[in-house]
């Protein structure tokens, strides 16, 4: 996003007012009694998120600046190919169904606070506890790695480097820190609420203004990509339909099970809530990865022969000649861009808060100091939390990579975590030993794969290869080891809704 037309003073003014917008949020939000003195009421928002807030903290995780600034590149290098991105998020609200609602009434019942907490209820487990808050801790700092790159990149570009990516990674991280620790869930949920309209309205208005450059002409964009390009819009080779396939399967599971996502499974006011929420989710593919992804295809026609560096770029050109359309695209697009800081931010607030409290009660209250207050633990998860941001700003200071690339990183150890989630919530017999080791096995063939840039397989990227190895291990085990018993079922399950976990390891 550099060299916007409209950057500079315009860009500064948005950007300071979003920031003062999420700070009096944050102070409202920490106004509550328990909003920093509980456990549940600063890491669930003491678990009455009702639709609304519900609904946009969801599609916060689910889609974030990032999605726009980084998804529309792809759409131009790839072509129609990229349709993918559609559906491999309408596969995430897929795997939320999966498992969401059933978790949702053994967590609010049992009082769960943490992903971890429900492993640790299922299994009965500690060594597999630690294991998957060991794969959480990792993925939620890869994902909040990403967003403080895509926040200095936004901020820079809206600017028009006036403020430097360095200088703005900073100040709006210091903004984040601020209002997360004030009013925790809470705070988070509600800049959710004004960043999702913000993404919203934004990319309606940049598909519109993009449409209106091309006179509205959709098929004459189909022809010129045909006729330029052809690669770009034929079938794809065998490959590339496995490769598709394969990333609906990884991301649709693997973000579904990221941490902050339970987390708001967590913090649903109700089960219908949870449910009406989740059904609108379904739909929200269409109006925001597949209108990035027309407006990625449009962006072949306006600015062909752009490099895979200048393609980066590619958001911000189209929004530089929308902004010169009239006044009205030019207002919108400098509040888009400032839409995209606004939830760039948001989406790392949740990562933050995760983060937070995996150290705070898996780590600290569960093994450090297991007598210490609520009070104490939400302390300890707030410091932990700057401490890991301070780490991973200088991290930031030198971005790896394209920003798609590192989103698909995170996901080949994340998504081991779906079998503990999703099969041990509906299978009796999985055992906690083979999913132990099934989990090992997987995250370190899928991290080992990354590491040596082994693959894809004939399109099957590693971490779903990582998650084959994982599956077996822990199905096939499960049916070696002996049958849980009915005392082996964890308290408060009702056998025929949910099974119980095998013996401790």
């Amino acid at each position: 996003m550099t060299g916007l037309s409209f950057a500079g003073l315009s860009g500064i003014i948005v950007l300071i007012t979003y920031a003062v917008v999420m700070l009096v949020i944050g102070f409202f939000a920490g106004k509550g009694a328990e909003a920093g003195k509980s456990v549940r009421g600063y890491y669930l928002g003491g678990g009455g998120l009702g639709f609304t807030a519900l609904f946009f903290t969801l599609y916060a995780t689910q889609y974030s600046g990032n999605s726009i600034v980084g998804y529309a590149p792809e759409a131009y290098r790839s072509g129609f190919l990229w349709w993918q991105s559609v559906p491999f998020m309408i596969a995430v609200i897929g795997g939320y169904l999966l498992f969401a609602p059933r978790l949702y009434v053994i967590a609010k019942r049992e009082g769960f606070v943490t992903p971890t907490d429900w492993v640790r209820h299922r299994f009965r487990s500690t060594k597999l506890s630690v294991l998957v808050a060991l794969l959480m801790l990792w993925g939620l700092a890869n994902y909040l790695l990403e967003q403080l790159v895509a926040m200095g990149q936004g901020i820079a570009g809206l600017t028009g480097e006036t403020v430097p990516y360095q200088l703005g990674v900073v100040v709006f991280v210091l903004v984040m820190l601020i209002y997360s620790w004030t009013g925790g869930m809470r705070a988070v949920a509600f800049t959710d609420v004004m960043q999702g309209i913000a993404l919203l309205i934004g990319t309606a208005v940049l598909l519109g203004g993009a449409l209106y450059l091309v006179d509205g002409d959709v098929a004459g964009v189909t022809r010129h990509l045909v006729e330029t390009a052809p690669e770009k819009a034929g079938v794809p080779a065998r490959e590339d339909s496995v490769n598709w396939l394969s990333m609906i399967i990884m991301i649709g599971l693997g973000a579904a099970v990221y941490p902050h996502a339970i987390q708001r499974i967590y913090a649903a006011r109700s089960e219908r809530t949870l449910k009406r929420s989740l059904a609108i989710m379904a739909w929200m593919p269409l109006v925001t990865t597949g209108v990035v992804f027309l407006v990625g295809i449009i962006g072949i026609q306006l600015f062909p022969g752009l490099s895979e560096t200048g393609s980066e770029q590619l958001v911000g050109v189209i929004a530089n000649e929308v902004a010169g359309i009239n006044l009205f695209f030019y207002i919108t697009m400098i509040l888009l861009f400032g839409g995209v800081i606004a939830a760039i931010v948001s989406t790392a607030d949740s990562a933050l808060l995760s983060f937070s409290a995996v150290i705070s009660r898996d780590v600290y209250g569960r093994y450090l100091n297991p007598r210490a207050s609520e009070y104490k633990q939400v302390l300890v998860g707030k410091v932990a939390g700057i401490v890991a941001v301070a780490l991973l700003l200088a991290l930031a200071w030198n971005p790896p990579s394209t920003l798609y690339n590192i989103f698909v990183l995170k996901f080949e150890l994340i998504v081991q975590l779906a079998p503990v989630f999703i099969l041990g919530l509906y299978w009796r017999r999985m055992a906690a030993a083979p999913a132990f080791w099934g989990m090992i096995a997987g995250a370190g063939l899928a991290g080992l794969l990354t590491v040596l840039d082994l693959g894809p397989f004939y399109g099957v990227p590693g971490g779903l290869v990582g998650l084959g190895l994982n599956v077996a291990i822990c199905t096939v085990g499960s049916l070696l080891v002996p049958a849980p018993t009915e005392e082996s079922v964890p308290r408060g399950f009702a056998p025929p809704l949910v099974s119980g976990g095998a013996a401790e390891q």
